[in-house]
């Protein structure tokens, strides 16, 4: 795996090195947001980890971008941790979000989580499956929703959605397939991100959000809030 890592403080650099190199993970770690620019526009990565407050420019507008052209995981690291900050960068893409101070041991448990929850998605399964499983069928619809499980692309209204975040797509893919389900937040947690999330349940509210501004309209506003249980899609 090849990681680009950013994180001003270069003793932190150091302790992060010598535990990435016991996992074996090709790692490349920048000072500054330019820094990162210039590595995404050069190289091809697997994963970023990005310090919030960077200079030239910070983590949470790297993320922004990043996510607006690619799929790669990423992680925050910040010493903020007030709720509004989590969920600012949730919304911005961020697949996790890891506060200072913190053990390496736990960044590289959260790393492995966001990998096998990326590459978890879209697996094959019966159509009478628990949604807690994988998705299924190749192709699932519902009304004027179509969402392609192996090519992982989704259609609405006739209109393919082409900056889906990939969990956004695997909470999509399982409204579709499970059209009369309310989901709770602890039921989307245990379906989309696995049952060894080691986030917070807003989570599922932040990734909602954004879905519904992708595939939603006023005239059809797709996923519907149940309140008091959770999500689900419109009938």
């Amino acid at each position: 795996m090849k990681s680009l890592v950013a994180e001003d403080d270069r003793s932190v650099c150091e302790m992060l090195q010598l535990f990435f190199n016991k996992e074996s993970y090709e790692t490349t770690f920048v000072h500054d947001g330019l820094s990162v620019e210039r590595a995404i526009a050069t190289e091809t990565w697997d994963f970023f980890i990005l310090d919030w407050m960077l200079p030239g420019k910070d983590g949470i507008t790297l993320c922004r971008d990043i996510r607006r052209k690619l799929a790669t995981p990423v992680i925050l690291l910040t010493a903020r941790d007030q709720e509004q900050d989590r969920i600012l960068g949730l919304e911005l893409g961020a697949d996790d979000y890891v506060t200072k101070p913190f053990s390496p041991m736990e960044l590289i448990a959260r790393m492995k989580a966001v990998l096998r929850r990326y590459h978890s998605g879209g697996a094959a399964s019966t159509a009478d499956a628990d949604p807690a499983e994988a998705l299924g069928d190749e192709v699932v619809r519902h009304k004027r929703i179509v969402v392609n499980l192996t090519a992982r692309d989704a259609t609405v209204n006739n209109v393919t959605i082409t900056n889906l975040t990939p969990k956004e797509f695997e909470l999509l893919a399982l409204f579709v397939r499970y059209p009369k389900r309310v989901f709770t937040r602890e039921q989307s947690l245990e379906s989309i991100w696995g049952y060894d999330y080691l986030g917070e349940e807003r989570t599922v509210d932040v990734h909602i959000k954004r879905l519904r501004n992708k595939v939603s309209t006023p005239e059809y506003p797709l996923i519907v809030t149940v309140w008091g249980v959770g999500y689900k899609l419109e009938e």
